[in-house]
């Protein structure tokens, strides 16, 4: 695991420069939520959804392959803790017009005012979350 920086690294690289193509080529942004949510829809606008969304799959597997092991997981929740938390940030998501990826990631880099103020929303209270669950609840 001493090698695990340099694929965050190299993850993070990819990450910024496919938003920077997809913005560039397709004139979209690279949020997470909003291309899932266009692969459910019947009229979807392209085979670019799916290979996004294959890629997000794949990503762990190709980690594997690489490393030899598993990803480490930030969590050791069981399942119907996960599934709660997946449709949480679901709903917020709509809430908020986007998830993090969106926001964080693009609308920060596009300067958008709008996506700093999610972004600020998001990790204060992410903040506020751990520090309630760890010293409050006993380390839930």
């Amino acid at each position: 695991m001493e090698q695990a920086w340099l694929f965050a690294l190299i993850g993070g690289l990819l990450i910024g420069l496919s938003s920077l193509f997809m913005l560039a080529l397709l004139g979209r942004i690279a949020g997470i939520s909003g291309i899932l949510a266009g692969c459910l829809k019947p009229e979807a606008d392209g085979l670019w959804r799916y290979l996004f969304v294959a890629g997000l799959i794949c990503g762990p597997l190709v980690y594997r392959g690489l490393t030899g092991s598993d990803a480490p997981l930030p969590s050791e929740a069981g399942w119907l803790i996960t599934v709660v938390a997946g449709l949480l940030v679901g709903f917020g998501t709509r809430l908020g017009g986007g998830c993090t990826s969106g926001h964080g990631v693009c609308g920060i880099g596009r300067l958008s005012v709008r996506s700093m103020a999610a972004t600020a929303t998001f990790m204060a209270l992410g903040f506020i979350t751990v520090y309630i669950a760890r010293h409050l609840l006993g380390g839930v």
